[in-house]
């Protein structure tokens, strides 16, 4: 199983034109900018979950699904912007890995 919990969209790949090593890279790097933010907003909506469950029982909940909402989408766009290399690089292998999965 990967470590990496996230569904990419590959509805705008032609994968006809995948054919070698670099053009599966080539397409990973155009998916990576996205997979980035669909991991960020993963790891913010467990760390939404957490915060809630810690703020201790039987205290109501204050929380709005908007608040929710723009709480995962800021920590997907903060977790793209400020992802490590090796992430990057781990995320983008991963992506290569699925488009040759997908490619079959």
């Amino acid at each position: 199983m990967s470590k990496f919990q996230i569904n990419i969209d590959f509805s705008n790949v032609d994968f006809t034109s995948l054919e070698t090593d670099d053009d599966f890279t080539r397409e990973a790097k155009i998916l990576l900018p996205q997979a980035l933010v669909k991991l960020g907003e993963t790891v913010g909506e467990k760390t939404w979950e957490e915060l809630n469950k810690t703020k201790g029982a039987g205290t109501k909940q204050k929380s709005s699904q908007s608040e929710k909402r723009k709480f995962i989408q800021e920590t997907g766009k903060n977790y793209q912007r400020h992802a490590s290399n090796r992430e990057r690089q781990e995320l983008e292998e991963y992506i290569v890995e699925q488009l040759r999965i997908h490619k079959q």
